[in-house]
């Protein structure tokens, strides 16, 4: 009589002896458009590191969204100038737009506009999206108009893309005086625990 193959191959047993998830659970009383927790288990030992950073490299990397990739500021030619009567500077106020969560409802760039002639904060809320660009969290900062005739206006350059752009691969040979690339975060993803 013929042995089973599976009685004495140790990899058959290791690969199948293995813990295997039973259920993905969704905690649905905390789930929120912004939030999400999902329970797996049970796992063998050793695998929910090994699993949770995967998906925490896929998420961060791979999913697509929308960024500002580079910027027009009236009265600013380049980023390590000021701007009269704004009360951060040019890189202070990239660093802002770089927090910027976007979501774009057209596959191609858009250029949306962000002007304030009052005095006070100029927020992420204020930017003219024409429809096409959604402003996920309105609550951040930008900068401050100080000066009372000033006006704070700037053109920004949307893009859909993936993962994490530097400004230098932003840069375009055609693009107009005192267009500044930025650095890009296109993943929607900005946590994973």
């Amino acid at each position: 009589m013929e042995q089973d193959i599976r009685d004495d191959n140790p990899f058959y047993r290791n690969w199948y002896d293995l813990v295997t998830p039973e259920r993905l659970e969704v905690t649905r009383d905390s789930h929120t458009e912004r939030y999400g927790k999902f329970i797996c288990q049970p796992l063998e030992r050793g695998f929910a590191a090994t699993i949770g950073n995967s998906l925490r490299r896929i998420l961060l990397s791979s999913i697509r969204g929308a960024a500002i990739t580079s910027v027009r500021i009236e009265g600013a030619d380049h980023e390590f100038t000021t701007i009269d009567g704004v009360h951060e500077d040019v890189a202070d106020i990239i660093l802002n737009l770089k927090q910027v969560q976007l979501k774009l409802n057209a596959p191609e760039t858009r250029i949306v506009v962000i002007e304030k002639s009052e005095t006070g904060l100029v927020t992420a809320g204020d930017i003219d999206g024409g429809g096409k660009v959604e402003v996920m969290n309105p609550e951040q900062p930008i900068c401050t108009v100080t000066g009372d005739n000033t006006t704070f206006r700037a053109e920004l350059e949307v893009q859909w893309g993936k993962g994490y752009v530097p400004a230098d691969w932003n840069k375009k040979e055609n693009r107009p005086l005192g267009m500044i690339p930025i650095d890009a975060a296109f993943s929607p993803v900005r946590r994973i625990q």
